[in-house]
């Protein structure tokens, strides 16, 4: 693995740090007769390559047998692509991600507000190899702006905008739209907890997709038990469809995983019904099937992840989302997500950044934010509309992305809210 990856934060509407770092890693794994050894460096002159596998070495040697133990997987061709990459992103400098931070301050100033956030540029190059015949590579490219923005009173808004091409991120937008959120914020009041109607944006839909990507479209989920996805069930209602695409040019591509294994696309959840599971090699294995290319840096806990969602977007406009909501809420995003109950999709977590109480169609005043806890299944079989638009959501720690509308659900569970003296 090479990355070159830069990072400009601002806080206070003032850039405060630039930080670039370059690092490549050499990781190795040795198996043999049901053993298996992995040790990694970033080391890469010739003393730093013979530890490093004198180290695989040892680890292996000393492993205990595991007769089901992850395979390498076989190749027959080599390939080299750089098909989720961009230039401009790889030639980005602290200028560029300091000019488009200059753009979210400028739009936070011009309203009186305090702006804080953070633009990231990342290239990202990886090569895969084995004994089996695989050799295949691949170059990306992500840009990242991500901003909050706030009054001296507790009010706030977000926005993020991502991309594999630097040069679709327009800073003043993104600095307008938190702008707009904040401003709308300001004042909170209360609002008793219960079941709402909600329209949730793609923020939101997006943190609730990563979620199900560690706990439900994994095959290992499924395997230990502790997956909603039954195949061939309803588990979703009949107008919902998920799927995994690291080929999709829309999202941030990428088409092969840690195991060089080319990804393909895999639908999850169609018109409702569990369709599918992303799989490595070892799941794979054991389902009698092919790795799907989802595969992690083996040996791993967590199975395989579907990092490339996308949710299949409808028919009705942000308006026409708002105007069938009689009594319910806006939420512009979720954060502090917490898983309850995997088996049943149950997450736990609080609305943030811009919460608002819509009546007769209309958003009459914000609110302050509220704790859900809701089954993510059982609130995806209550769609009553499918935004129209989709936007690119990067998850802030996980690098899973997901291209998702705004949905408006009949019913959603709200547990508890902040106390009336906190932020809104």
């Amino acid at each position: 693995m090479a990355r070159d990856f830069g990072l400009t934060r601002f806080a206070n509407s003032q850039i405060h740090q630039n930080v670039v770092e370059h690092d490549a890693t050499l990781r190795v794994r040795l198996t043999d007769d049901g053993r298996t050894g992995v040790a990694s460096t970033n080391r890469l002159d010739d003393e730093g390559l013979r530890d490093v596998l004198g180290r695989a070495q040892a680890i292996r040697d000393r492993a205990a047998r595991n007769p089901d133990g992850a395979p390498m997987p076989e190749g027959s061709a080599t390939s080299h692509a750089s098909f989720g990459s961009a230039e401009a992103t790889t030639a980005a400098d602290p200028s560029t991600r300091a000019a488009a931070a200059r753009a979210v301050i400028a739009a936070s100033d011009g309203a009186d507000l305090i702006a804080s956030g953070a633009f990231s540029t990342e290239t990202q190059t990886m090569g895969v190899a084995n004994t089996r015949g695989v050799e295949r590579s691949e170059t990306s490219t992500l840009a990242k702006l991500v901003t909050v923005v706030m009054d001296d009173g507790g009010g706030s808004g977000y926005s993020q905008a991502c991309s594999i091409d630097v040069t679709d991120i327009d800073g003043s937008l993104v600095g307008a739209e938190a702008v707009d959120k904040a401003l709308r914020s300001a004042g909170a009041s209360d609002l008793e907890p219960g079941e709402y109607p909600v329209v949730l944006e793609g923020f939101a839909i997006g943190t609730v997709l990563e979620y199900l990507s560690f706990i439900a479209f994994n095959a290992l989920a499924v395997e230990e038990g502790r997956s909603f996805m039954e195949l061939g069930q309803q588990v979703m209602g009949p107008n919902v469809d998920i799927w995994d695409d690291g080929c999709d040019p829309t999202g941030a591509p990428a088409t092969i995983d840690f195991e060089g294994v080319p990804k393909r696309r895999v639908d999850l959840v169609s018109r409702g019904v569990a369709q599918g599971l992303v799989h490595d090699t070892l799941t794979a294995q054991r389902a009698g099937t092919e790795s799907t290319g989802h595969g992690l840096p083996a040996p791993n806990s967590w199975g395989p992840m579907a990092w490339n969602l996308f949710m299949a977007p409808g028919p009705s406009s942000s308006d026409e989302l708002l105007a069938q909501l009689d009594r319910g809420i806006w939420v512009t995003r979720f954060h502090y997500v917490n898983i309850v109950h995997a088996k049943k999709g149950i997450l736990t977590g609080m609305t943030k950044d811009g919460t608002f109480l819509v009546e007769g169609g209309r958003i009459v005043r914000p609110i302050r934010n509220l704790r859900f806890t809701q089954s993510i299944p059982e609130a995806f079989s209550r769609v009553a509309a499918i935004g129209a638009e989709t936007r690119l959501v990067a998850a802030e720690y996980s690098g899973i992305n997901a291209r998702v509308p705004a949905l408006l659900i009949d019913r959603f569970a709200f547990t508890g809210a902040t106390a009336a003296d906190g932020p809104g």
